[in-house]
């Protein structure tokens, strides 16, 4: 019985595994059951008993994936007082994890649209998460004075922020982090 368990989440490994590599790779738009199913060397059939749907594979690719490659350590920066410290330290910090994964996260942020809701939502909150550790959010009746500045610090974590700035206009991280923090301190 114990063999049999240990099979059976080896297998729901490789079958997340294979998803990863191809979110990473071909993207999820490009990637199908029977696509993970032979890239993890299994039948359609067996995908299916692991996983009942896609939010399902997806929640366990990302998951996994997150894993292997953490996010910075968001928490840390709260407790820096300065807003420029903390920005510095933020956007440098993304900036490099960024740099370091952006060929396995081009297709992922490419294909948002095809993942599925759940999916898209987890980024989402995710990327507030991380821009609500430099800048307090607007309350919830916005009456923060902070309104502006919380969305500009929001659109500056997106993956695609940091892609125009380093692939598409040849910045390097470093500078693209600079620049980040003084379009963030600009805002009155």
């Amino acid at each position: 019985m114990r063999r049999r368990a240990e099979q059976v989440g080896e297998t729901r490994q490789r079958i997340t595994e294979a998803a990863v590599r191809l979110h990473t790779t071909v993207g999820p738009a490009n990637t199908t059951i029977a696509g993970v199913a032979e890239e993890a060397d299994v039948t359609r059939l067996t995908v299916y008993r692991h996983f009942a749907d896609l939010d399902a594979l997806f929640v366990a690719c990302m998951g996994h994936w997150a894993s292997l490659n953490p996010w910075p350590a968001v928490a840390s920066w709260r407790g820096i007082e300065s807003l420029s410290e903390r920005a510095d330290m933020a956007f440098t910090e993304l900036y490099q994890w960024y740099d370091a994964r952006h060929d396995e996260l081009y297709p992922i942020y490419r294909d948002r649209s095809a993942m599925p809701d759940s999916a898209q939502q987890a980024l989402a909150e995710q990327l507030r998460e991380i821009a609500a550790a430099i800048v307090v959010p607007p309350a919830a009746d916005g009456t923060s004075s902070d309104g502006v500045r919380f969305a500009v610090a929001r659109h500056l974590v997106d993956f695609w922020t940091w892609r125009s700035l380093v692939i598409e206009q040849g910045l390097t991280s470093p500078k693209a982090a600079d620049a980040a923090v003084a379009m963030l301190l600009a805002i009155d």
